[in-house]
């Protein structure tokens, strides 16, 4: 066996550890941004926001994601994919623990816009990891397995945030989704 040939098996096998990784990335990114949601009633008991403050928090997190959607694009284009999805990993878990020092709703705004432009990361750097490591007849497919965890983030988060809200607190419930 030639030195290319086992590193060619061994891509083989570890593309799929990737791709579970990519996978629960794609989960915790889905887990973090509801928890927001799954926490409002605490939140109005602290915050007194009205309804169109919280609207306009939420809008905030999705004008932020669009945003960086596009400067992750372009910034895992340019530095490539460890670097640009580790920046994104690092920058989106320390915007997801800072929700838990703001009580306010301007800081929850600035919270929300950190979290956005942050997780935009995720699916520029996944969707390229897959191009990487993937030859074209299982791109489909791995794809479809790391973005499943958006639906799996979306099942887990109603599970376990209001559980640990009530348990803890809300504030936990962003810092534990951080780490």
């Amino acid at each position: 066996m030639n030195e290319h040939s086992g590193g060619a098996a061994a891509i083989g096998r570890y593309r799929w550890v990737v791709c579970g990784l990519l996978f629960l990335a794609t989960t915790i990114n889905y887990i973090d941004r509801q928890i927001l949601a799954l926490v409002k009633e605490f939140l109005d008991q602290e915050l007194g926001w009205t309804n169109e403050q919280f609207g306009m928090v939420n809008s905030a997190f999705q004008g932020a994601y669009a945003v960086g959607l596009l400067a992750f694009g372009w910034f895992v284009d340019r530095y490539g994919t460890k670097i640009g999805y580790a920046v994104s990993l690092v920058l989106w878990s320390l915007s997801a623990i800072g929700h838990a020092a703001v009580g306010s709703v301007r800081g929850f705004f600035a919270a929300r816009i950190a979290l956005g432009a942050s997780e935009g990361g995720n699916f520029p750097s996944a969707i390229k990891a897959v191009a990487l490591w993937f030859p074209k007849r299982e791109r489909a497919f791995a794809t479809a397995l790391f973005n499943s965890g958006t639906n799996v983030g979306a099942i887990v988060a109603p599970a376990l945030v209001p559980a640990i809200a009530l348990a803890f607190g809300w504030r936990w419930a962003f810092i534990l989704a951080g780490f």
